[in-house]
This record gives structure tokens, C-alpha cells and sequence, in this order.
């Protein structure tokens, strides 16, 4: 390396060393140094830091242990609130913050979004909460009896990359089954995006890799966290809606009468102190009709390979009342340590507790066998058994809803499972006329794609199908695995969209065997034939 280990001000050059979601380094370079490095053996990328945003839209008594088991034999993890704060629940809490914290401080949540999405993940019974009144009941996450280990990374300015693949990278060591990442950057090329590329090293090692989307929605084409390794969770509302009447007399309608229009006047003339009164009607809840796409969910297509639908799952994200690291009101002692935010930040720990529930249940099911349950298995209608609806109140398309809403109960039980192996997606990056240098990047390794016979996005053995239609006949291909009844059949139907036929062949496999494989190839018409 060109360069000495401090500057001329006695700042150290290298940040971060890493071993396991990559084999590389963080450091502080010139341009210049850059530039030299890059002349060397062995030098294969570099790019400057970017800072990621949460996936947000602006010590509780979760942390209690009762029931929990200890935790595993395998956990290699550290405690750095000096074990006052750990216990069967928060096994592990690290900080990475790349020199903005003094050594050994601890990590606690300053902004409050790690201890929401960590309660929603994994979060203990909790009884009589409520945020200032509203959404009373009892409070808990999706695998309370799940350990948690805390690695924060972000302050109050965003995320740095160096310090969330420095959490990654210990992660790995550390021996966690399920990293959950409510956070995430613009769209790019996956030998770019830093997210994509230590998401991929983890599930080589068994770890699934739940991230959100991003918000900004409803546009298309804008999500974050592409990579068909990574499972990518969108937002939805809940059936639980807090009322309100906002009571602002100076406000302005899109039609007032001449009679509204004189007293809104009159009000603005007397006073120069103008006032709005909210009067909290409640919380309702049981509406079988209001699960909708959240208006801010990020959708597809992906930018980066539209061939793999994209998001694949959506889950509640919408006013999702979870713990808090401080009391909503201020006061020292009080109990109103839950608040109510909304985000993919917050749809995304729902889906990494119910990966950590499907593998505790079968813990022989590999990453993506575990992605496939979710997926397969998903609703596509809301409770009321009708379309799940977007902001507009229409039939949401795919590209809001992925697969659908996550069922974790029915996914447990999924039958079929698309396995995908790590080196099967050599040939789908190669296909994507990646370089022999980026695909290495991306998988940590050697590779010569000339040797490699490429395949087509929409070829990759995923849990859903992304197909763009040519003026060429082709018949798109899937291995199923049989994870369900040792002697079982099943039919395969395919509901196309309307206008389009899709044969399949065959139309029913029969299995003898678990783990027994069976391939089927749906065959979709061509343009002309739309």
C-alpha cells in the first residue's frame, strides 16, 4: 500500500480491515494514493464512501430476557455496554461509528430507529403499552423468543459503508443466523453497491439477508437493495388505524363556499397567533379491507436487473408501534417507552423475525430455501379476500407488491422450495455482461465468464418470474425442491395476467422422496403473439 499508517495531522490511514463479507480494506487516501494503488499486483476496485440513509420516514422493557433460552454454543459475540445491559435477549451489542465516537463508548440508540426495528424483530411480551394513548395492548415482536444482536453503525447524518460492512464482516464471525438491514443507498451496479456485495459473502456462509426497500414511494423503477440474494421487504399498512380530526381554521379546502370562505377570513384578520386543535378519536382496528400498499414504499421494476422482481414480499410499515429508547413524554420515570413510526425500515425486521422463526423450525433449509417459503407462500388478496390496493385505492401492481403479503404460519409449511446455490449466480451476473473483474468482486473470487455458460435473468431458479417479453418463443425453466410430504403431487396452474397465455409443462410433479428434486419450464407467447 502507498502509504504510511498516519498523516501528516496523526490521522490513521486505515479505518477498517476486512476478513469475512470481503477481502479488502477502509481507509482514508488521497486521490493520488488511489491512483498508485491501483498499479499494484492484486488491485482489483476501489470507490469513494457514501453515506446511506435509514429507511425510516422521520432502554425499554424489550430488553427484558424472561423465557428466552441462552444463547447458542456457536456465538462468538461481544457485549460493549459492559455487560450491565446484556442478557439472554441482547446477547451482543457493538459499535462501529469510524472515529465519530471516542473508543469504548457504548452503543446506545440516539435516534431510536435501531431499538424499533430490533423490537419488531425479535422483541419480548410486553403488556398495556401504547403510544400516548393509542394502539393500547400488548406489544411483541415476530420471534420473541429470538436472541438479538445489536451492531450500530449509523448517527444521526446516515450511515457510513465502511462502518456497515465492518458490522457485517463481525457479524460473520460473531455467528448470527439472520442479519436484518433497515437501510440502504441509491441503485447501482451490485459490484458497486456495498450492501449487495457483503449480502453476498453472507449468504455463502448460511446467513439470510433482510433489507428494506426504501421509501420515496410510489415510484417506479426506485428501490434499494436489488440483488436476488438479498430478500427485499416493501411496506403495507396494518389493520389497525389511529383517528384523528385536525381542527385548523385558517386551513384552505379544494372547494369552499362563499360563507366558508368569509369565516376563514374573518379568522385570519383577528388574530396574528393563529391555532389548530387535533382531537384523537382512537384506534380502530379488525378492518379486513385496509391492507394497501403504504403510499411511500419504493417499487419496481429494478434499475439494476429487471429480470428479478423486485420487491419480493411487502409487510406492515405503516404506523407500526414498537419500543423506544427514551419516554415520548419527556419525564425521566415513565412508562410510554413505545412510539409509532412508519418506514420500510420497519416492514423489514417483520420479515428477518419470521426468517429467524422458519429456520428455527428447519434449520436444514438453506437462505434461500427460507426466501422461497416467504415468497411462494404469500398472499396476494387482502384479510377481506380482495386485491391488495395501492395509495390510489386501485388493484396494486407487482411491482408495489412483490410476491405479496408475507404469511409467516402458512410459510412454514411451503412443500416446494427454489434453492439457489452461491456460485448458480455466476452465470446470471455473467449474463448480465458484468466483466470477469466485477463478478469477481461480487463473489470473492476468480472468474472467467467465457467458460461460463450465461444465463438470462428471468433463467436464474427464482421464486418469481420477470419476464420481458421478445419476438422469440422460450421456455423459462425451475427446479423445485420437495421440503413437504415424503409421497406428495402437486398441479401447477398458472394465473397469467389478463391478455397473456402461459402453458406450463408439466402439469403435475409427483415427488417419493424429501429433498427430491423436479423440473418445470412455463412457456410464455412472444410479442407477436400478445
Amino acid at each position: 500500500m502507498p502509504f504510511t499508517t498516519t498523516s501528516s495531522n496523526d490521522q490513521q490511514h486505515m479505518v477498517y480491515s476486512y476478513h469475512n463479507v470481503a477481502t479488502g480494506f477502509a481507509a482514508r487516501l488521497t486521490e493520488e494514493e488511489v491512483k498508485a494503488m491501483e498499479g499494484k499486483d492484486g488491485f482489483i476496485s476501489a470507490h469513494p464512501e457514501r453515506i446511506l440513509p435509514l429507511h425510516t420516514t422521520h432502554s425499554p422493557n424489550f430488553l427484558g430476557d424472561e423465557g428466552v433460552p441462552p444463547p447458542p454454543a456457536k456465538w462468538k459475540g461481544k457485549c460493549e455496554f459492559n455487560g450491565t445491559l446484556c442478557n439472554n435477549k441482547i446477547i451482543g451489542a457493538r459499535l462501529f461509528q469510524n472515529g465519530g465516537e471516542p473508543v469504548g463508548t457504548p452503543p446506545f440508540d440516539d435516534v431510536g430507529h435501531g431499538t424499533h426495528t430490533a423490537n419488531t424483530a425479535a422483541g419480548n411480551f410486553i403488556e398495556n403499552v401504547n403510544a400516548l394513548g393509542n394502539a393500547n395492548g400488548t406489544a411483541v415482536g415476530m420471534a420473541p423468543l429470538a436472541h438479538l444482536a445489536i451492531y450500530k453503525v449509523c448517527s444521526e447524518q446516515g450511515c457510513l459503508e465502511s462502518n456497515k460492512l465492518a458490522a457485517l464482516d463481525t457479524a460473520i464471525e460473531d455467528g448470527v443466523d439472520v442479519l436484518s438491514l433497515s437501510l440502504g443507498g441509491f441503485t447501482a451496479p451490485f459490484y458497486e453497491d456495498s450492501i449487495a456485495l457483503g449480502a453476498f459473502t453472507t449468504i455463502q456462509k448460511g446467513i439470510l439477508v433482510s433489507c428494506s426497500a426504501a421509501n420515496g414511494g410510489p415510484f417506479y423503477g426506485s428501490l434499494s437493495n436489488e440483488a436476488p440474494w438479498i430478500l427485499t421487504v416493501g411496506a403495507s399498512t396494518i389493520n389497525r388505524s389511529i383517528r384523528a380530526t385536525a381542527k385548523v381554521q385558517m386551513a384552505i379546502n379544494h372547494l369552499l363556499s362563499a360563507s366558508q370562505g368569509t369565516k376563514i377570513r374573518s379568522y385570519i384578520n383577528s388574530t396574528s397567533a393563529l391555532t389548530a386543535t387535533i382531537v384523537f378519536k382512537g384506534t380502530i382496528i379488525g378492518d379486513l379491507s385496509t391492507l394497501t400498499v403504504a403510499s411511500f414504499s419504493f417499487s419496481g421494476p429494478s434499475q439494476t436487473s429487471p429480470g428479478i422482481l423486485k420487491p419480493d414480499i411487502i409487510r406492515p410499515g405503516e404506523n407500526i408501534l414498537v419500543a423506544w429508547p427514551v419516554p415520548l413524554d419527556n419525564r425521566t420515570v415513565s412508562n410510554l417507552t413505545f412510539n409509532v413510526l412508519s418506514g420500510t425500515s420497519m416492514s423489514c425486521p417483520h420479515l428477518s423475525g419470521i426468517a429467524a422463526l422458519l429456520e428455527s423450525s428447519n434449520p436444514d433449509w438453506s437462505p434461500t430455501a427460507i426466501k422461497s417459503a416467504i415468497v411462494t407462500i404469500a398472499n396476494v388478496l387482502n384479510l377481506g379476500g380482495k386485491p391488495i390496493l395501492d395509495q390510489r385505492l386501485l388493484p396494486a401492481d407487482i411491482f408495489a407488491t412483490g410476491a405479496g403479503h408475507a404469511n409467516p404460519s402458512k410459510a412454514n409449511n411451503a412443500g416446494l422450495v427454489y434453492n439457489i446455490q452461491p456460485d448458480d449466480y455466476i452465470p446470471y451476473l455473467c449474463g448480465l455482461n458484468y466483466t470477469d473483474k466485477q463478478v469477481g468482486v461480487i463473489v470473492q473470487h476468480k472468474v472467467n465468464c467465457s467458460e461460463v455458460t450465461s444465463i438470462a435473468e428471468s433463467q436464474l431458479n427464482y421464486p418469481s418470474f420477470s419476464i420481458i417479453l421478445g419476438f422469440d418463443t422460450q421456455a423459462y425453466s425451475r427446479i423445485v425442491t420437495n421440503v413437504g410430504q415424503a409421497n406428495s403431487s402437486y398441479i401447477l396452474e398458472i394465473v397469467a395476467p389478463q391478455g397473456v397465455g402461459i402453458s406450463v409443462n408439466p402439469q403435475q410433479i409427483t415427488f417419493t422422496g424429501i429433498k427430491q428434486k423436479a423440473t418445470y419450464s412455463g412457456i410464455p407467447p412472444n410479442r407477436q403473439g400478445c
